[in-house]
């Protein structure tokens, strides 16, 4: 079983998709950390990655797709969960291209919905609580970032979810009750 979560910046897709791996043997394939992975490998791949984040440049869609690629290869456990890919229609069509070459293909598309008033609130109580225990928040974890971080992906995300409803794969999910609500929710779609 193959899944994308998508949900905007705060929505707990990391949480949830952390879940799946725990209880359904997934592979979560965030692109944010496969490449900080491959920046550090010192591999070819993980060289470029390395100049093309050192100056200041996004990462192509095709040099993602080759590290999506690097893990298909062998053991897919229970399948993968992708998270923060795709981002763009380009993307979406590259991933199904991608899949479809390794025989398989996506069998869920998870909406995670949420009201943006109470994310925001959960975010900023999250930071406030990471301060008070000694830690550090993230630098954009305000509420004026936080606002353009949700414009800037229900942007780049609209078009996805009429892509993938199109496609007759994409559920929703209601995203801001308690984890193990979302949990729930979740299983219902995926074992349905």
């Amino acid at each position: 079983m193959n899944i994308i979560l998508l949900g905007p910046p705060g929505a707990g897709k990391g949480t949830q998709a952390q879940i799946l791996v725990e209880e359904r043997g997934m592979i979560q394939l965030s692109t944010g950390d496969m490449l900080r992975a491959a920046r550090s490998s010192g591999t070819e791949m993980g060289n470029k990655v390395a100049a093309i984040m050192d100056a200041g440049e996004l990462v192509t869609d095709e040099i993602v797709i080759g590290l999506i690629e690097e893990k298909l290869e062998g053991d897919h456990g229970g399948g993968f969960i992708f998270d923060g890919f795709p981002r763009t229609l380009a993307q979406a069509d590259a991933l199904g291209d991608l899949l479809e070459k390794h025989g398989t293909g996506l069998s869920h598309v998870i909406a995670m919905e949420v009201n943006d008033e109470a994310l925001v609130g959960r975010i900023l109580n999250r930071a406030k609580e990471a301060v008070a225990a000694g830690g550090t928040a993230r630098a954009d974890d305000n509420e004026e970032s936080l606002k353009i971080r949700l414009m800037e992906y229900y942007k780049k995300t609209s078009p996805l979810l009429g892509y993938y409803h199109a496609k007759g794969n994409l559920s929703w999910v209601p995203g801001l009750g308690t984890i193990d609500e979302v949990t729930g929710s979740i299983a219902g779609v995926l074992d349905s």
